[in-house]
């Protein structure tokens, strides 16, 4: 898959989320013109963990926290979710791209860029994530016989 300025725009975007959410990574990827697939991994600490430092009025020792109990923004110790990072990578990704009909004469689009929810899978083992893998790998190869793209319906 050849990407024009657009794909490399959506490519640079995804690449860019460990910059925001130290706790994922990318992984594989890629990009077609009417879709986009790729795997997010978890790198930092679950959800569930402990964050380094406590943010009750008293350390586990009996010392004053010296840091306040509440702060601006998401709580600190809060994993974002896959839905708070997809919905930043499609709020970014609609924004350069709106940047880029109007400054660049990219083809406009229609009403929204991204349908309204996602597919999300967790990983659960290394058959799956192979399975994945080669699905994400195989899609541009599979691009000829997509609906949107013209190919044969899936009632053909």
């Amino acid at each position: 898959m050849r990407l024009n300025d657009a794909g490399m725009m959506v490519e640079q975007t995804w690449n860019q989320i460990p910059q925001f959410y130290a706790d994922f990574a990318v992984d594989v990827f890629q990009v077609m013109p009417n879709h986009f697939h790729g795997i997010l991994k978890i790198v930092g600490a679950g959800p569930r963990a402990c964050p380094e430092i406590p943010f009750a009025s008293e350390t586990p020792c009996g010392y004053p926290n010296p840091l306040p109990t509440r702060m601006a923004g998401r709580p600190r110790g809060v994993a974002p979710t896959v839905g708070d990072i997809i919905g930043r990578f499609k709020t970014m990704t609609t924004k350069r791209y709106t940047d880029g009909v109007k400054y660049h004469h990219w083809p406009p689009f229609k009403s929204k860029l991204w349908q309204r929810n996602y597919y999300e899978h967790i990983v659960r083992n290394d058959f799956d994530y192979t399975s994945i893998c080669e699905y994400i790998f195989a899609n541009p190869d599979n691009w000829e016989s997509d609906d949107l793209f013209g190919g044969p319906s899936k009632e053909d």
